[in-house]
């Protein structure tokens, strides 16, 4: 059995990767769990993650919120220091997120579908991106679909309205039982079909329907490039698979690509 060490994406790899991504007319990248939890955020998840230790959310989260808002709200407002809001306030971005930020700047990583609720992409300064599960940070007006920070809502009455259309407001997060967001499926959709490559990092890929992007552009034709811990579902149809966390591989991978351009000239 190799080491952890043996495991790890090797230069040559990377190289590979660097190589396929500048290749490719429109990359865009998929991230999920893996990238939060190198930021200190624990998973939903898995051993060790918070529904496996306190239990799943109600299957019928959006259903109870729309039966009862301002309850729903309260509910909210009481548990913001509890286990799940404490590390989302103190997380920062990773290596990985400052390194797809990186990519983006440098005209190469064209989107950024993500399906972390943590705001750290667009910390980390990534401009173009669609939260699918949406960000803990906002506030979403089911009417009109307009976000809005915390600060910029009076939660004094409760349940909140929009101040544009007057529409009842959630957290953006996505409950249960609540369809996508129509705008984030949308830019999604937009950006998926003109990608021919997608980065899938800290994601294994199974939770729909942002998993679905990634594999409707390798069915086209287009390539996957994957950097997680472990194999996963994906790895056997990934051009390359980079063994390592995205805090480790991402910047090594920004900086191959980086060099390439700079030995070609571009």
């Amino acid at each position: 059995m190799k080491s952890e060490q043996e495991r790890r994406a090797t230069d040559t790899q990377i190289e590979r990767a660097a190589e396929i991504i500048l290749e490719a007319e429109y990359p865009i990248a998929l991230t999920g769990a893996g990238m939060s939890v190198e930021s200190g955020i624990p998973p939903f998840r898995g051993p060790g993650g918070l529904w496996t230790k306190y239990g799943e959310p109600p299957m019928n989260g959006f259903q109870r919120f729309m039966e009862n808002p301002k309850k729903a709200w309260e509910e909210r407002l009481s548990s913001r220091n509890d286990e799940l809001y404490k590390p989302l306030t103190e997380a920062k971005p990773n290596p990985g997120h400052l390194a797809l930020a990186e990519l983006e700047h440098l005209g190469i990583l064209r989107f950024v579908i993500t399906q972390n609720i943590d705001d750290l992409h667009r910390q980390a300064g990534q401009k173009s991106m669609a939260e699918i599960h949406g960000n803990w940070k906002l506030i979403r007006c089911l009417e009109c679909g307009l976000r809005f920070r915390r600060e910029q809502i009076d939660l004094t009455e409760l349940p909140p309205k929009c101040p544009e259309c007057g529409g009842l407001m959630k957290s953006d997060t996505v409950s249960f039982g609540e369809p996508i967001p129509a705008d984030m499926l949308r830019l999604c959709a937009e950006h998926s079909a003109q990608a021919d490559l997608v980065i899938v990092a800290g994601t294994s890929a199974t939770v729909y329907p942002a998993a679905g992007f990634a594999l409707e552009v390798k069915e086209r034709g287009g390539a996957l490039v994957e950097v997680n811990l472990y194999q996963s579902e994906l790895t056997g149809i990934c051009d390359v698979s980079l063994r390592g966390g995205s805090a480790e591989i991402l910047p090594r991978l920004a900086r191959a690509i980086a060099a390439i351009r700079k030995k070609r000239g571009s």
